[in-house]
């Protein structure tokens, strides 16, 4: 069955009449299965409200119960191997992705919404480039010798944890498997990944590829519900490690749920991230870097979103043009559609979480509404769902849509003019993911940088996230570090000390 999924989302991308009605199966140890107990999970498209485009299994706890159990069975062999064949092996995948990008790049857009050109693709390299860095660095999985005399032998092991369980999200669901997968692989452990039941299908596929190269049960994927799934990963003895990305909110019931067995655990979750101008910053940069701080390619269902623009008032009317005209020039529309720069909402019940928001927006006294509002009635993108780039100018710091995560293409601006007023409004909140700075003058930029709270703090661009950086949040947005060699040691090995007394 190793061409199952492959040969299925070619036909599903090819719009074969019954592929919507086809099952895709999920791996588990080695084999393309459905779910022991045979449930199923019907996939849409939230590019037309309602399409089922496939069917996926509903696995339950006995389904998580086989699959740790194949992890834990193929994890003293596979962390056993010279870390060259585990590297290679990694590398070898990363090509196989490269081939098939394409493939991925179309199932992702139609599975999550987001726009081919401007995310789907690019979020497929990233992929890429992650499962390349981390082949690379498969030696430094190493640890140190101590210098304690003749007599004695002193050195340390950096050791893989075990079987660590990844939940994963919808919103860019292939790079954030990148985030954990190959890290965790290339470190000697072995996993269970549980997709977003929104957006199965283009991890099926990465899972897919990698299963061509990988010993049965060292990736084991399988799909279903949160709450069923999701609950019985998080909760098993077996599992050494769990490491989740999403809401603030789920992110508190999974600490809570690892926390009673004390299993070690790793979250990203939300943000409500600033981004502050300084009037020296205007340049023919500043708005193409805005626009990119917005994640509004993504629909802004991103938690690194610069959701808060914080634009001094001397030169607010000047960037609030620039920007407005810049945001009202993007093309909303079908996700696999080449001119698209913005795609569709996950879902019925986040476009309508988003909807709330921007009526709460408009009801507020003196709001002013400078783009967009609520999603249109009619015409095509009423078929999906789809909101248009909305900003609200003179907003209150207090107000809900200043304060939540809205997690759709709503910014909202508020003027400032003195610095340190600057800083109180940007770490006036509970999140701390991701922040941005612009300026001309290095020293107050950096200076302001460093005064934010924040994981992730970018000086005058609105992007610029490569690997190998240390990625992750403080605060509510999460604890633990990705992306990186430091976040990989940390997130997926543990040091073990050894002391040995030699003769004379």
């Amino acid at each position: 069955m190793g061409n199952t999924v492959g040969t299925r989302s070619a036909d599903l991308i090819g719009g074969v009449a019954d592929a919507r009605s086809q099952l895709y199966p999920m791996l588990l140890d080695g084999q393309w299965v459905e779910a022991q107990e045979g449930g199923e999970s019907e996939v849409t498209t939230p590019a037309r409200r309602g399409e089922v485009i496939a069917r996926v299994p509903a696995s339950g706890a006995n389904d998580v119960d086989r699959a740790v159990a194949a992890a834990r069975r193929a994890q003293p062999a596979w962390a056993a191997e010279h870390f060259k064949v585990r590297s290679r092996t990694l590398a070898r995948i990363a090509d196989d992705i490269e081939a098939r990008a394409e493939e991925l790049a179309r199932l992702t857009a139609l599975d999550t919404g987001n726009a081919l050109r401007t995310q789907a693709r690019p979020e497929v390299a990233t992929l890429i480039d992650l499962f390349r860095y981390f082949a690379g660095v498969a030696g430094e999985v190493k640890g140190t010798v101590l210098p304690a005399g003749e007599g004695q032998l002193q050195y340390t092991r950096r050791e893989p944890l075990g079987v660590v369980a990844a939940i994963l999200p919808w919103n860019s669901p292939l790079m954030i498997a990148g985030f954990k997968i190959p890290a965790a692989l290339v470190a000697g452990n072995t996993m269970v990944a549980k997709p977003a039941e929104d957006a199965p299908l283009s991890l099926l596929l990465l899972a897919e590829i990698c299963q061509q190269h990988l010993p049965p049960g060292v990736l084991n994927m399988l799909t279903g519900r949160g709450r069923v799934c999701g609950t019985a990963l998080v909760e098993h003895a077996d599992v050494d490690k769990v490491s989740f990305t999403g809401s603030t909110e789920v992110g508190r019931l999974v600490a809570q749920q690892a926390g009673r067995r004390l299993a070690p655990t790793s979250l990203e979750l939300g943000g409500k991230n600033p981004a502050i101008v300084f009037p020296d910053a205007v340049d023919d940069d500043l708005i193409d870097g805005l626009l990119l701080a917005t994640r509004f390619h993504r629909q802004g269902q991103s938690c690194t979103s610069g959701s808060r623009l914080l634009v001094h008032a001397d030169v607010h009317d000047e960037v609030m043009d620039g920007l407005v005209k810049k945001l009202g020039d993007l093309v909303v529309g079908d996700p696999l559609e080449e001119a698209s720069d913005m795609g569709a909402i996950i879902n019925e019940s986040q476009f309508c979480g988003v909807r709330d928001y921007i009526a709460d927006g408009c009801a507020q006294p003196g709001v002013k509404l400078a783009l967009g509002g609520l999603p249109p009635s009619d015409g095509p993108l009423s078929e999906g769902y789809y909101h248009v780039p909305t900003v609200f100018d003179a907003v209150e710091p207090n107000w809900r849509i200043a304060r939540e995560e809205i997690f759709g293409p709503v910014l909202v601006v508020t003027p400032w003019r003195d610095v340190d007023e600057a800083i109180r409004l940007a770490n006036d909140t509970n999140y701390g993911l991701a922040a941005f700075v612009w300026s001309s003058d290095l020293n107050r930029a950096l200076t302001t940088a460093h005064r934010i709270e924040a994981g992730w703090v970018q000086v005058n661009q609105g992007g610029g996230q490569v690997v190998g950086q240390s990625y992750g949040g403080v605060k509510q947005s999460g604890m633990g570090r990705e992306v990186s060699l430091e976040g990989m040691l940390e997130g997926f090995t543990h040091t073990k000390q050894v002391n040995v007394r030699l003769s004379a």
